[in-house]
């Protein structure tokens, strides 16, 4: 049976709650401080890579496991 990585997993429950907020900021800060929203947007971009590696990180590994 597969071992699936739960601290990945939540790493990646992390780096989507932080891009949640990262993104409401975005938002509220769209017409006040453009920059601030920009640079906001682009760490949220970050985050999501993060979630994805993370992510696909724990489906790899548990497919390999799978095919052991």
């Amino acid at each position: 049976m597969p071992q699936i990585d739960v601290n990945q997993l939540n790493q990646a429950k992390a780096n989507v709650a932080l891009t949640q907020e990262l993104l409401t900021k975005a938002i509220e800060k769209a017409n006040s401080d453009p920059t601030l929203a920009q640079e906001a947007i682009k760490q949220a971009s970050n985050e999501i890579s993060s979630a994805l590696s993370a992510v696909a990180q724990v489906q790899n590994t548990s497919q390999a496991q799978s095919t052991e």
